[in-house]
Parts: structure tokens; sequence; C-alpha cells
């Protein structure tokens, strides 16, 4: 916010269908409305809106909520949420908005972002927002979902997706990751990190969805990889090797890595690049570290690996980010790289 420029915190306008289930239209609620700028002001206002005047929506339970805003308040919106809903009609079955759902979309205005949890992805797939894009929902729907819109690259592995204006999460508690995502990309690491601590919940979870798919129940009296993991984060600063892990929890490297991709859902090896990442990210706003020590105290050794895997995971170099995340940052370009606006 520039000097003169008047306050006015991002306002998400949550979407409730019927059918809706309460503990995901709770989700954006609880996310962001704690955070808060250093005057102690509400970074986002969140309202509900529905597709009909204000009034009751029926949920999956055995009660209903009432909804104080119409349609109208689309048209408000800097970000637009839609969670889960067990009865969205044509939407879910033929791929195709209700006249009623098609009017209050209509009023949301261009360059809105639009967010959905689980099985809201239908409506934003059928409203033609996922065209030619990736997304995601909960993994026992994504076959259908990719079935019925074959223009969308489903992806049932991950948690959530980051498309830029664009973002679809996975099932229910996934909902939580997505709007933290969203907190930590607007407002960076240290605010989302205090969020999820009043939350109770992890600031980032590792893996992905594959880790929740039903298998066969392994065998309790084998080991799990929690110790290697937990060496690992105490030791991101060094070269980690995949056998140094495998040897954590005295098993072979292969069954380790296997063992690892069941629990975590991603390979060691990304695992520890996410973790890094995460580090760099803290140290590039809660430290005056220059960009080659932050690469060095995060592991990856140069400023050039580490200006890589930024930018592929957030999509900006790491001088661009501290500019952007932490108050009084150098403006110098000390990493020697052109920023990404």
């Amino acid at each position: 916010m520039t000097v003169g420029q008047e306050f006015r915190p991002h306002r998400i306008v949550v979407l409730a269908l019927d059918g809706l289930l309460p503990f995901e239209l709770g989700i954006p609620h609880r996310i962001f409305g704690r955070p808060r700028d250093a005057e102690g002001r509400p970074l986002y206002e969140v309202v509900t809106c529905s597709v009909r005047p204000p009034g009751p929506v029926e949920t999956d339970a055995d009660f209903t909520v009432r909804v104080p805003h119409g349609p109208e308040a689309l048209a408000t919106a800097d970000t637009v949420i839609v969670p889960a809903s067990y009865e969205l009609g044509p939407v879910y079955e033929e791929g195709r908005l209700t006249e009623e759902l098609a009017a209050a979309l209509a009023l949301v205005r261009p360059g809105t972002r639009m967010a959905s949890i689980c099985t809201g992805v239908y409506v934003l797939a059928a409203a033609g927002y996922l065209d030619g894009r990736p997304a995601t929902t909960h993994w026992a729907d994504a076959d259908r979902f990719q079935r019925l819109f074959p223009r969308i690259r489903t992806d049932a592995d991950v948690l959530f997706i980051d498309d830029g204006d664009v973002l679809t999460s996975a099932g229910v508690a996934a909902g939580i990751d997505l709007c933290l995502h969203m907190v930590r990309r607007d407002h960076g690491t240290a605010v989302a990190n205090e969020v999820a601590r009043r939350t109770v919940v992890p600031p980032h979870r590792d893996g992905g969805q594959a880790q929740y798919i039903h298998r066969p129940v392994p065998d309790p009296q084998l080991a799990t990889t929690t110790a290697a993991r937990a060496w690992a984060l105490g030791r991101l600063h060094e070269p980690i090797q995949l056998r140094d892990m495998a040897e954590q929890e005295a098993m072979s490297v292969r069954t380790f890595t296997r063992r690892f991709r069941e629990e975590v859902g991603v390979s060691p090896g990304q695992w520890l690049t996410q973790q890094r990442v995460e580090r760099a990210r803290h140290l590039l706003e809660s430290t005056a570290l220059s960009v080659d020590q932050v690469a060095q105290e995060a592991g990856f050794g140069t400023a050039q690996s580490m200006r890589q895997h930024l930018q592929a995971a957030v999509g900006v170099t790491p001088t661009a980010y501290r500019r952007t995340f932490r108050a009084g940052g150098d403006a110098e370009d000390r990493d020697g790289f052109t920023a990404v606006r």
C-alpha cells in the first residue's frame, strides 16, 4: 500500500451452495479471519453469499446456515472461494451450470482470483475458468472429474494447485492447506505460519494426496521414516544423501525410498527440496543474511541453485521475494539476477 492510499482489506467472498459441507465453509473464515498487519488491522474481510437473496442454505448436516448476502456480493470480491457441495445437480452430473448459478458467477469481476475446495472445483470447471489449465479435487473423485472435463489437466496427487488467478484444492482439510498458501502468497511465510500456529495446524504439510489413498495396512512392526525426516530437518544446511537418511531407519535405500513415498507422497529428494525452499523463504523474510548465506543455510550450496528452486516453487528470484515479504529489505539486486515481476 502506497503512502496516502486508503487501507482496504482484501475481500474474500465465499459462495455457499445448497448441500455444502459446514467444515469446508468454515475454513476460509477461520484462516483469512486471523491475519493482521503491524497496526493490528485485519488483512482480509470474509463474507458469505448465496446464489439467492439472503436466507437459509441447506447443508449436508442436520442444520441449515443463514447466509447474510445474495449474489451481488460476488461483484465486490477480490477472491471468490467455492467450498464443496453434495447437491450440485447438473454441475456435477453434466458439467453444466444452472441458470441461477450462471447468473451469480456473471457478476464476478474480470481478474478476480477464483478458488475451490474439494468438489467446488466442478463449479469453476463448468464456468470455464479451468479450460486448458491444471486442477485438482478429492482423489476419490479425480477420475470422474477428468472424464467430465477432458480439457482440464487433472492431478490427483497434490493437495492443491496454484495456477495464478485460479486455485483448486483436494478434499476437506486440503482447503486449509490452500487457504494458508494464499495467505503465504499474499503476505509471506511469517504471517501464514502465525495463522497456522493459532489454528493448531502445520503451516505446510509434506507430500500430496497419494499418502491418503487407501492401500493395504502395513505391518505395524515395520519402522516408519519419521526419525529420518526429523534428522534431516536438523541438518538442512549440510549435504544429505539418500543413504544417510536410510541409515537412520536401518533400512536399505530401496526399502526406505518405497516406505517414504507411501508415508509422505513424494520422493525423499522432492521432500528435501520442499523443506529447503521453506527454510530459504523463512530466512529471506526474517534475516538480513545475504542471498549467498541464505543459500548455504538452506542447503542449496549456491545462490544459483537456490534461485532455480525458489523460482520453480514461487515464481520469483530470492531478491524479489525478499523485497515483497521483508519490511525494509535491501532494494539492491544483490543476487545479480533480474527480478521476476
